[in-house]
């Protein structure tokens, strides 16, 4: 074809005034493509959340565009490939065939690709809020056939789903976020750890974070409290010392520091004559966001932790650690079993600690301490007198203890040291 419009006539402006439309409008809906498309809507839900203002009203103005992902961009492809594909065309008219093409390439890829795609790139929340309306008007003209397309794109690739990250992915994104990696993040080195921490915690179970019970100090239920144990109790510094019956690992309670304020040494009390507090016994495959859970209600703030004999392993066969441990672990402040077909409303009262492999996502929120906690509360007391001292069964071993801090310090990833501990250290 050959040129059909001479120069400086009004059909060759108004070829021209095409011409540029065309470019400009290939170009905005390719920048828009990236632009658009390349925000997900876990991000745009994050900054309609938690941005700037300014970002906040960006990301409310384009969520609504882009929640029908394939439909936006079966709508912005149509519109620019026909202005692309129409651009040859009134070029044709002005110049011979080869220079059209020549043209109408040159243009396109530097006005319609490479330009607005940078600059959508970088700017792309606000240019997407600033042409959602036209976006909008684009979405519903060409909807007889982006629609239709956009259904079946649907129906073989989904719908369209919230992008989540995996805890290691979220990790890695937190650890980028802060300053010590070099890359402008505000993130502190403590920040990054404890949120690191409170990550790998749903991983974590009592058998990782427990004291072993032979590095336990515990003291015997038929010792004296004379001047040379307390002199021990004192140099240890713990606020919590747990008392055992016949062997060191037969754990049956615990004794707050603070309760032997008065005693005298010189009269020699015997331990069993102090309030010995119950002490929970919990599995060393439980997670550690439930024994969180379970010290925020103020029960006890120790526990001891069990594990399955050999025997018991052997003769329950294939069956995983957590389906033994959802079977065994019914266990009271007494460590005594309770039969599976009490009601759930006397399960509840016994205040028992049960194993949930899957809830280690549980809520944090504390319990109220109401007036039934403060009836409770001296409920935990030991009873000795007349009565058999508790054992761990046959069937269960005590293999360590595990405490609040411990819990703790697995959330910070670091070691707390009170001043006793830094006592030890600097001797």
């Amino acid at each position: 074809m050959g040129v059909e419009v001479e120069c400086c006539e009004t059909g060759f402006w108004i070829h021209i005034m095409v011409i540029m439309f065309l470019v400009v409008f290939a170009g905005m809906m390719s920048g828009l493509t990236l632009g658009l498309m390349s925000l997900s809507l876990v991000d745009l839900e994050v900054l309609a959340k938690s941005g700037t203002p300014q970002d906040q009203r960006y990301a409310e103005k384009i969520l609504p565009v882009v929640k029908n992902q394939h439909l936006l961009l079966c709508t912005l492809l149509i519109c620019n490939a026909a202005a692309m594909e129409a651009l040859p065309i009134f070029l044709d008219a002005l110049v011979t065939s080869w220079g059209a093409i020549l043209i109408s390439v040159t243009l396109i890829l530097l006005f319609g690709e490479i330009i607005p795609q940078s600059v959508c790139t970088r700017y792309g929340l606000a240019i997407g809020a600033t042409a959602a309306p036209l976006v909008r008007i684009l979405v519903w003209i060409c909807s007889p056939v982006a629609y239709p397309i956009s259904k079946l794109l649907d129906y073989l690739l989904g719908h369209g789903q919230l992008t989540l990250f995996r805890r290691a992915e979220l990790k890695m994104l937190v650890n980028l976020h802060g300053n010590e990696a070099g890359k402008g993040g505000e993130l502190t080195h403590d920040e990054t750890t404890i949120i690191a921490g409170a990550l790998e915690l749903s991983e974590k179970t009592a058998g990782d974070a427990m004291t072993p019970i032979y590095e336990t100090f515990a003291i015997d239920i038929n010792a004296k409290l004379d001047r040379d144990l307390m002199n021990i109790i004192q140099e240890k510094g713990h606020s919590r010392i747990p008392v055992y019956y016949e062997q060191h690992q037969n754990i049956i309670g615990l004794i707050l520091a603070k309760n032997l304020l008065t005693i005298h040494p010189e009269d020699e009390v015997p331990v069993k004559s102090v309030s010995i507090r119950r002490i929970p016994r919990v599995p060393d495959s439980m997670p550690l966001y439930d024994i969180l859970n379970e010290f925020q209600k103020g029960h006890s703030h120790m526990a001891v932790v069990i594990r399955q004999s050999n025997k018991v392993v052997e003769q329950n066969g294939a069956k995983s650690p957590y389906e033994n441990a959802d079977k065994d672990v019914r266990l009271d402040m007494d460590g005594e079993k309770h039969p599976p077909e009490k009601s759930l409303k006397t399960k509840r009262s016994l205040h028992k600690w049960k194993s949930f492999p899957n809830s280690g996502n549980n809520s944090f929120k504390s319990p109220s301490r109401g007036k039934k906690w403060t009836k409770e509360m001296y409920s935990h007391i030991l009873q000795i007198d007349g009565k058999p001292l508790p054992k761990v069964p046959e069937e269960e071993e005590a293999v360590g203890i595990i405490t609040m801090e411990d819990v703790i310090e697995e959330l910070l990833q670091e070691e707390i040291f009170d001043e006793t501990d830094h006592h030890y250290e600097d001797s």
